[in-house]
C-alpha cells in the first residue's frame, strides 16, 4: 500500500503541472498572438504581462534551433527521475513532490517540441526571460529537492554526531588485598 501511495504522490504531481502547464499554454495560444502582451493588471503592466513567445532552445532562449536535442534531453530527464524515485525508500514522500515537479515540468515542455518543435512561454515578469509553467516546476522541484537533500544531510550529521546513547563504564571498585 505504501509503495502505491509513494508512486501516486510522483504521479499526481506531475499529471498536475502538465494539465495546468497545457491548459495555460493552450489559453495563451488562443488569446495572443506571437509577442503580444496583455497586462491582466494595468497597473503592474511594468511588471508583469502574459506575453507569447516561441523558444526553440533551451532555458532562456539558449541555443535557438536546439529543439530535438532538447527534446532528447527531456527523455533522458524522464528516465532518470523515474529511475531515482524508484530507488528512494518509501518513507520519503517530499522527495515525491519534488521529484512530480520535475518530471511534470520536463514532460509539459517535451509534449510542446514534440507537437510544435518550440515551447510557448508566456509569463513575462520584465526583469527575468519569459516561462512558463513547466519552467516552474522544474526549477521549483529542484530547489525543493536541494533542500531537501540538504535537510536529510544536516539531520544525519545531527544524529551522527550526538552519537548512540552509550552507558557509562562500570565504576571499578577497589580490590580488597589481603
Amino acid at each position: 500500500m505504501i509503495r502505491t501511495r509513494k508512486w501516486f504522490s510522483l504521479i499526481a504531481v506531475a499529471l498536475a503541472v502538465i494539465v495546468a502547464d497545457q491548459v495555460t499554454k493552450a489559453l495563451v495560444v488562443a488569446n495572443l498572438v506571437l509577442y503580444e502582451s496583455w497586462a491582466p493588471v494595468d497597473s503592474l503592466r511594468h511588471l508583469f504581462t502574459v506575453t507569447r513567445v516561441h523558444n526553440t532552445g533551451a532555458a532562456f532562449g539558449l541555443f535557438p534551433d536546439g529543439g530535438a536535442f532538447f527534446a532528447l534531453v527531456a527523455v533522458i530527464v524522464v528516465g532518470i527521475v523515474i529511475y531515482f524515485y524508484r530507488t528512494m525508500p518509501d518513507e520519503m514522500p517530499l522527495i515525491g513532490i519534488a521529484l512530480g515537479l520535475q518530471l511534470g515540468g520536463a514532460m509539459g515542455n517535451l509534449i510542446d517540441r514534440l507537437r510544435q518543435g518550440y515551447v510557448v512561454d508566456f509569463l513575462d515578469f520584465k526583469f527575468w526571460p519569459v516561462f512558463n509553467i513547466a519552467d516552474s516546476g522544474i526549477v521549483v522541484g529542484t530547489l525543493s529537492l536541494l533542500a531537501l537533500m540538504w535537510w536529510q544531510e544536516r539531520r544525519a550529521a545531527r544524529k551522527n554526531q550526538d552519537g548512540p546513547p552509550t552507558n557509562p563504564p562500570p565504576e571499578e571498585k577497589p580490590s580488597s588485598v589481603s
